[in-house]
């Protein structure tokens, strides 16, 4: 069944092409049904205005505001003119400039008291908040000329003025008379909603609802209209995720059962501590899931440290038993050298089958990366391809065509979010049969984020941390106001250091000369663009020096940053484990995974510049022995600044889901979300993941009620049309391989 033509007609039909073709440049907008879901993203009441006081700055902003004075100013020797209008809202005010030629117009049209709607670019010029040029749309009669009113004016007489996310190339405005123009076909809109979800719900049909989100009378028109089309997103996107966890449960896959007196059974009878609970319950849903014949889609979260990689390895470990092999993939290679370093020492001779002085049962652990030497290199592939390695450890090299297994059982992902879904699939390929998947991720994600972006994977967590880890102290040093805290912050340091401990030093830029040049660039756009001063982030390669010179001479100080070479990395990063080096000071290359139990302090520079996610990853480096951890955060930031109330948050929790939820509210949650998601996040327009928690939870409720009664939906053909709409090309394979 096709989608409605009227919902489908190119939009330079109805709107003209110049029009059209700036909306699909600037706005992705191609059909009339995209422009009538382009929703507004406020609204301006006649009586009330947009508050200047909070205008972004560098954004593209749409004002209702009043004129309150205008004045032509000549400069250049009375040879240039410009005309400068100031605006009032009440809450504060704004200057609109004018140049040259351009000012005869706006003069005779901004009287003082005429009032307008603007739009422009909002910038600083001599400390003032300003618009240059900008656009506008007079909001009502000119008194002195009753009989000139054009229709556009009137046309804004109604309650209430829908403001469009707008464009510098299309004001919100004019968006808005292009949506008059499509408003009718809205009418035709198919709804998606089965009618008795939507009854039950007492939810206004989709027509209703999109003249209402455009044209509303009232504010609860904009409610009904709001509560309807959530509903719409929630739910269209969990009956994909839905459809697919069902595709998922319907392929083959090979049960993999761990053996008695296996390698697991050998590896659990050595282990010198016993496993958390939470460890025990979620190994539980792991081997529950593996010992099935369709293919296990796992996400397991876990705080930093919380034992998330002795979860995977047994898991590997039952595969292997079950005559499998398991790759375990990370985002980098200091952090794949680290995994085979730490999985190899935890297995000790199990790691070592059918080598001198290996265990009987077994196994060898391989590890594959790119930069390894050819010779390396040749063995590792032939061990994968033999079967000789049960177990293989390695970047996104381990994706690459040449690279085969000999049975793939189980692939292991390190830290989903730096994980492309090409690459997952691209894996899953290597398997004779789909192999089972685990995603691991240290980030917390707050539970309706995992329900909208991991959809498809069922979810474990683990939140508690095992015994004989160390509480974590946290404080924010603000350097600029208390420049005494920070040189305390270096004394805290040398005394851990004193104490046969090691620290941590992270900044958030390089330094090096590629630094300099994106630099030297920024710097000349902020002069430009006469913005206030502030100075560049810390560099690696400086603070090192300073410290070294400084503060913290005499002791054994080194650096680590992206941009070495692999080789160098692991170097410095062996040095570090091997208590050689005393202070590393780096970039957040060390966030993910790097394991030194023995480095207790961590002294984070710039830490304003850095999310809160990011921190509390950081913050996880330190505290992974039985010495207490301590960490700084160290900030120039003043006390009022939102940064500090953000750094004031992380040293107060260390709980990662209470952190990863302030995260979300402060955020644009798109970040979050992450680029690699971009189909869900293309089709959340009015959606909020973490305020909506409870309509995407019963959404997801619902979708499984529907889907399990007809997978193929064909009792529901608006629903799947909507399904077809909301699955194009990228959409389709970004949820295929989620």
């Amino acid at each position: 069944m096709d989608l409605v033509p009227a919902l489908e007609e190119p939009l330079k039909k109805v709107v003209g092409p110049a029009t059209a073709k700036v909306m699909a440049e600037h706005l992705d907008l191609h059909t009339v049904g995209d422009l009538l879901h382009h929703y507004p993203r406020k609204y301006a009441e006649r009586g009330e205005l947009t508050r200047l006081a909070d205008l972004p700055l560098d954004e593209h902003v749409t004002v209702v505001a009043q004129v309150a004075t205008a004045r032509i100013l000549t400069f250049n020797g009375g040879r240039g003119q410009r005309l400068e209008v100031t605006i009032t809202d009440g809450s504060g005010q704004l200057q609109l400039v004018f140049f040259g030629r351009g000012i005869h117009k706006p003069h005779k049209d901004l009287l003082p008291g005429t009032r307008a709607m603007f739009a422009g670019k909002a910038s600083v010029f001599n400390r003032k908040m300003q618009l240059a040029h900008p656009a506008y749309e007079l909001l009502k009669r000119d008194p002195d000329n009753p009989g000139g009113a054009d229709e556009a004016v009137d046309s804004w007489a109604g309650a209430l003025i829908p403001i469009y996310p707008a464009t510098a190339k299309l004001e919100s405005w004019k968006i808005a008379k292009s949506v008059d123009a499509v408003l009718p076909s809205a009418r035709e809109a198919l709804d998606p909603l089965p009618p008795g979800l939507r009854d039950g719900r007492e939810l206004i049909p989709l027509p209703e609802a999109l003249l209402k989100i455009h044209r509303p009378q009232t504010k609860a028109d904009i409610e009904s209209a709001r509560d309807r089309l959530k509903w719409d997103e929630a739910f269209v996107l969990q009956v994909a995720l839905a459809r697919r966890r069902y595709a998922d449960a319907q392929l083959p896959a090979i049960a993999r059962r761990p053996r008695e007196g296996g390698l697991l059974d050998a590896f659990d009878a050595k282990l010198p501590f016993t496993l958390t609970d939470g460890q025990e319950k979620v190994s539980k849903e792991i081997f529950d899931d593996l010992a099935t014949e369709h293919p296990m889609h796992r996400l397991l979260q876990g705080e930093v440290g919380s034992g998330k990689t002795m979860v995977a390895l047994r898991a590997m470990l039952a595969v292997v038993d079950a005559g499998g092999q398991a790759a375990m993939l990370a985002p980098t290679e200091v952090l794949a050298q680290q995994h085979h370093r730490s999985i190899t020492e935890m297995m000790g001779e199990l790691a070592e089958g059918g080598m001198l002085g290996g265990a009987d049962q077994g196994t060898k652990v391989t590890l594959l990366t790119g930069s390894m030497g050819a010779a390396a290199r040749r063995q590792a592939l032939l061990d994968l391809v033999t079967g000789e390695a049960g177990i293989v450890i390695g970047t996104h090299a381990l994706i690459e065509d040449k690279v085969q297994f000999h049975d793939l059982g189980l692939v292991v992902v390190d830290e989903q979010h730096r994980f492309g879904v090409e690459q997952r699939d691209a894996l899953r390929g290597k398997g004779k049969q789909p192999p089972h998947l685990l995603v691991m991720t240290a980030t917390p994600i707050p539970r309706t984020v995992a329900m909208t972006v991991f959809g498809d994977l069922e979810t474990s967590v683990l939140d508690q941390l095992p015994a004989g880890r160390s509480p974590i102290a946290s404080h924010v040093v603000p350097a600029e106001d208390k420049p005494h805290f920070l040189a305390r912050a270096w004394e805290r340091v040398r005394e851990e250091v004193e104490n046969g401990h090691q620290a941590y030093v992270v900044c958030p830029r390089i330094g090096d000369d590629a630094d300099e040049a994106a630099d030297a660039k920024k710097a000349k756009k902020a002069e430009e663009e006469a913005t206030a001063e502030k100075r560049p982030p810390l560099a690696v390669v400086e603070v090192a020096e300073q410290l070294s010179r400084g503060p913290l001479a005499g002791l054994k100080v080194e650096v680590l940053h992206g941009r070495m070479q692999p080789d160098d990395k692991d170097a410095v990063m062996r040095r570090f484990a091997a208590g050689e080096t005393q202070v590393l000071v780096a970039t957040t290359v060390i966030e993910v995974g790097v394991n030194v139990p023995n480095a207790t302090a961590m002294v984070i520079m710039d830490a304003d510049r850095f999310g809160v996610s990011q921190l509390h990853q950081l913050r996880g480096r330190v505290g992974r022995g039985s010495a207490p951890g301590l960490c700084l955060l160290v900030t120039d930031m003043p006390e009022a600044s939102p940064a500090r109330a953000r750094l004031g948050a992380v040293a107060a929790t260390l709980d990662g889901f209470e952190l990863s939820r302030i995260d979300l509210e402060q955020r644009r949650e798109g970040d979050v979300l992450g680029q690699a998601q971009s189909g869900v996040r293309s089709s959340l327009r009015m959606l909020a993941v973490i305020e909506d928690e409870e309509i995407i939870a019963e959404a997801r409720e619902e979708a499984v009620a529907v889907v399990s009664a007809d997978p193929d939906l064909e009792h529901l053909p608006e629903l799947r049309t909507a399904l077809d709409a909301l699955l194009d090309d990228e959409r389709e394979q970004y949820l295929d391989k989620g």
